[in-house]
């Protein structure tokens, strides 16, 4: 089927080579007057949008389309159309490859119970990298279950109980204490350092079942949104370059990366709704 504004080409490229007059070429190819002098003329917010989109994801080069736009709708209120967006987005050639994924017939886990307010459930795990000169280092993650936020993000090459407890203390002095905190059976988590402390605190403490990683979805998501949002893109040279470089992501995380489970708004305005 020839699209109306290839139509206008052929007229335009029959008149430009002198064959006919312009009455001649629109009766041709059945194209009005006005269509034929018709110039599309680019609104100036198309320019201001790419240049958003390109920013954007070159510094979020795992975005896709649907974060971008909500970062761009919800976070900066711009309230451009989507379709205008995704159709620059497009010409921009801005796509992510999209990997076939995998079909693995799993048993359906149970549904983890949905913490109705802030502190009420908190979740935490370890998580394991390597710095350019071989050397393994450890990520103590912590967040709360309500609304995704990230609450601390404690970085060494060592993380005994000892820092756990010391990292929990310092969250609770900003955020209040938990009732719920859960976790797997990592040593840390099951020494009596950590479980005296909770008993002291009055906090109850909530394992996993050995194999089934589901039962903390959403530490396991957030573990894997950090691993690939920064943690596999680049070659940190030490310890300090990790927690700076953490640091900000979590910022990041919290204020302006739209999350997914919340119909694209971020942790920040998750608490703000029910503030």
């Amino acid at each position: 089927m020839v699209t109306p504004s290839l139509l206008q080409e052929m007229a335009q490229e029959v008149v430009r080579y002198g064959r006919c007059s312009i009455r001649l070429a629109c009766l041709a190819f059945v194209v009005s007057i006005n269509s034929y002098r018709y110039q599309p003329r680019q609104a100036s917010e198309n320019a201001e949008i790419a240049d958003h989109l390109i920013r954007l994801t070159h510094n979020q080069r795992n975005w896709g389309f649907d974060l971008c736009f909500l970062y761009l709708r919800n976070v900066k209120s711009y309230r451009w159309n989507h379709k205008r967006v995704y159709r620059i987005y497009r010409e921009l050639e801005l796509n992510l490859r999209i990997k076939p994924r995998k079909r693995i017939v799993r048993d359906k886990p149970e549904p983890l119970a949905v913490p109705q307010a802030s502190n009420q459930c908190w979740s935490m795990d370890f998580m394991h990298d390597q710095l350019s000169d071989g050397r393994s280092f450890r990520v103590f993650n912590l967040i709360d279950d309500f609304n995704r936020e990230a609450l601390s993000m404690d970085i060494d090459l060592s993380l005994p109980a000892e820092r756990v407890v010391q990292a929990l203390d310092q969250v609770m002095e900003w955020h209040g204490k938990p009732q719920v905190i859960r976790s797997n059976n990592d040593p840390e988590f099951i020494s009596a350092k950590l479980t005296g402390w909770a008993e002291k605190m009055g906090i109850r403490l909530e394992y996993l079942q050995p194999g089934n990683p589901q039962q903390n979805t959403y530490i396991e998501r957030y573990n894997r949104t950090m691993r690939y949002d920064w943690l596999d893109h680049y070659l940190f040279e030490s310890i300090a370059e990790v927690q700076d470089y953490g640091t900000h992501w979590i910022w990041t995380c919290n204020h302006e990366r739209p999350n997914m489970a919340f119909s694209g708004i971020t942790p920040k305005q998750k608490l703000a709704l029910v503030a």
